[in-house]
């Protein structure tokens, strides 16, 4: 197993708590290192992620980026944690098709909704909420009445998905959905995701 050492954040950036959290659901001792604006935008951190972005994870055998990526590589390392499962099963293909659909579908449309609010888009912001409940539509399908997305268990995939719907919360972007805000109080019950984001 990699050895996982160091996890770089940002003041204020949304995706490396999810990351922490992936973390911590595994039982793994790492280093959280916060940077402020300066460190964050300075030439040591430009080295290790190419567009000087967080979150960073630093091994014992180099440097990965990439939210989702690091919270499936935290799973695969941490066999253990049961946060995923066997290669080749349907309950894994569940959980790359949650984990990229959050990433590609639902936090996309996120960042357009608020972008569009920003810039007072009337019309940018209606379709992006139009677009948002679709997705939440589909996730609402998925979890299909379980406690969470994939195969009623937990799941690194229920860690993004959470992560997402967390910063959509923060950001007054959350779907019109109570389903989707009970999945996420329910996940704001596992200790894990408490010490994650405090």
């Amino acid at each position: 197993m990699v050895l996982l050492l160091r996890l770089y954040h940002r003041q204020g950036a949304g995706r490396p708590p999810r990351v922490r959290w992936a973390l911590e659901e595994a039982g793994v001792s790492y280093e959280y290192v916060v940077m402020d604006e300066d460190e964050g935008n300075g030439p040591e951190h430009a080295e290790r992620h190419p567009l000087g972005r967080v979150p960073v994870l630093e091994t014992d055998e180099g440097l990965l980026f990439e939210s989702a990526a690091l919270c499936l590589h935290i799973a695969d390392a941490s066999p253990d944690a049961n946060l995923i499962a066997p290669l080749g099963t349907y309950e894994r293909a569940r959980t790359y098709q949650w984990v990229f659909f959050t990433m590609t579908e639902l936090e996309r449309t996120m960042v357009s909704w608020g972008t569009a609010r920003h810039r007072e888009d009337e019309e940018a912001v209606a379709a992006a909420r139009k677009r948002m409940a679709k997705i939440a539509a589909a996730l609402e399908e998925g979890l299909d009445g379980n406690e969470y997305i994939v195969g009623g268990r937990f799941t690194i995939a229920d860690v993004v998905l959470g992560g997402v719907l967390e910063s959509a919360r923060k950001y007054r972007l959350f779907p019109d959905s109570p389903v989707l805000l009970a999945y996420l109080e329910r996940l704001d019950r596992r200790p894990a995701k408490q010490r994650a984001y405090s």
